[in-house]
């Protein structure tokens, strides 16, 4: 599904952004990235979005090659992903219906089609009861729910998501977490950059670890810890017990 090969990412002559990276994620699979800010977290998935090209390396994404790609070929690529970002990126005069419809109406979808489609997505991330309301009407899980619900009106097989937990409580945090992880069940691969440590520590999901561009953990059902590294005390969740989890 994804194939990262020898990637360096260097911006503007700087430092490495990326340092010979290299990545396998196999189709339907749940993976978390993880790191401090400027580890190369969002460098990655911007990759994989084709928002950026590798100084070296190459990227594959459902069998295409990113680093061939013309210009004309990008819009095809992004149709078949979906992409959540931390500050949702609703559109604020649009309602949560309109919102999950805009990225239909950018390829020119019949009507009827785009609204079974919206309906759908919206049933998806449970919030068909809010279709009518605007962005301001909506809490902050809500809103992600919504951004999440336009990732994924074009079934995509893949959904990348940055950080988007960065600015819900921990109530919300759990619910968006727990709606990727149900899209994964269903078969769309899942990556998710991400720092909050206590929700990797929940879910159990594949780990890969950077640090200063390199990648220098990669385990299945981990934490968000190393194993050579005490554990951190989890934050309560409502309802969930971290400590068992």
């Amino acid at each position: 599904m994804i194939v990262i090969r020898d990637v360096t990412v260097r911006y503007h002559r700087g430092p490495e952004a990326l340092a010979r990276a290299n990545l396998q994620i196999r189709r339907g699979e749940f993976v978390f990235l993880v790191g401090t800010s400027g580890s190369g977290k969002s460098t990655l998935l911007k990759l994989l979005y084709r928002d950026l090209l590798p100084t070296e390396g190459r990227v594959w994404v459902n069998d295409q090659d990113l680093t061939t790609l013309s210009r004309r070929e990008i819009p095809l690529l992004r149709r078949q992903l979906g992409v959540v970002f931390q500050d949702y990126r609703l559109l604020p005069y649009k309602t949560a219906s309109e919102n999950v419809a805009f990225a239909l109406e950018v390829i020119g979808d019949e009507p009827r089609q785009m609204h079974r489609k919206v309906m759908r997505a919206l049933a998806r991330v449970g919030l068909q009861q809010r279709q009518g309301a605007m962005p301001h009407e909506l809490s902050g899980g809500e809103q992600q729910r919504i951004s999440i619900a336009r990732a994924l009106v074009n079934d995509p097989v893949l959904l990348l998501a940055d950080e988007p937990t960065g600015n819900l409580d921990p109530d919300s945090s759990l619910g968006v977490m727990q709606l990727l992880d149900e899209i994964a069940a269903s078969g769309t691969t899942v990556v998710v950059a991400t720092h909050d440590r206590h929700m990797v520590d929940h879910f159990r999901k594949r780990v890969v670890e950077l640090v200063d561009g390199r990648i220098v953990r990669d385990e299945e059902l981990a934490g968000y810890a190393r194993p050579s590294e005490p554990a951190v005390a989890a934050a309560p969740v409502e309802g969930v017990d971290l400590a068992e989890a």
